[in-house]
């Protein structure tokens, strides 16, 4: 799952929403620095992208992956699974989503003038730009994927990947709407064993 799905499954409030960002910014020891709630947003992104990984139906999303493409097939359908819950929004929230997403910016502007200076810096392109948000359409994956591309040391095509989500759409979309009440339910118990 990518950052939307991530903070739509984290506890509501800003620092957990935070950390199930982090988590992917910040890595080993260096996480120790940050509050106890924004450490809680990062072990269950840990233990989201632990379920997603494993789970049957996201390896069959995986294999529609087609060359050459397959070697990011992990990234591609983390994003194709946010750009389908972007777009099947209603069905998992009473809240429209650009009011959560306002919501959840609004928090982590709170939170940026303590965060380190790598991470403010990325979550400030991420409000500007609306990283949450873009999602929805074609192009904002595309836009996505671009910016992820231009992120990895090695030359790539990753950032061409868009074309993998419109030629099987329908497919993924299957894919997420049997597999997203799953990691719901299974976040939901996790959680509750925590506390």
């Amino acid at each position: 799952m990518n950052w939307l799905a991530h903070v739509f499954l984290s506890e509501p409030e800003a620092e957990p929403r935070l950390g199930q960002v982090i988590a992917d910014w910040v890595k080993g020891a260096d996480r120790a620095q940050f509050s106890p709630g924004i450490q809680r947003g990062i072990s269950c992104h840990i233990e989201i992208d632990r379920f997603t990984d494993t789970h049957p139906v996201v390896i069959r999303s995986m294999e529609r992956i087609q060359s050459p493409f397959k070697r990011y097939a992990a990234v591609l359908v983390d994003v194709f699974y946010d750009y389908v819950l972007s777009c099947e929004w209603g069905a998992y929230c009473s809240i429209p989503l650009p009011a959560f997403v306002s919501t959840v910016y609004a928090g982590f502007s709170e939170y940026l003038p303590i965060l380190p200076p790598r991470v403010r810096t990325g979550f400030e392109q991420m409000i500007k730009a609306d990283w949450l948000g873009s999602y929805g359409t074609p192009s904002g994956v595309d836009t996505l994927l671009r910016r992820i591309s231009g992120r990895l040391t090695r030359t790539n095509n990753l950032g061409d990947g868009a074309s993998e989500l419109l030629a099987h759409d329908h497919g993924f979309r299957q894919d997420f709407a049997e597999f997203f009440p799953a990691l719901q339910k299974h976040t939901r118990v996790w959680m509750q064993s925590r506390s």
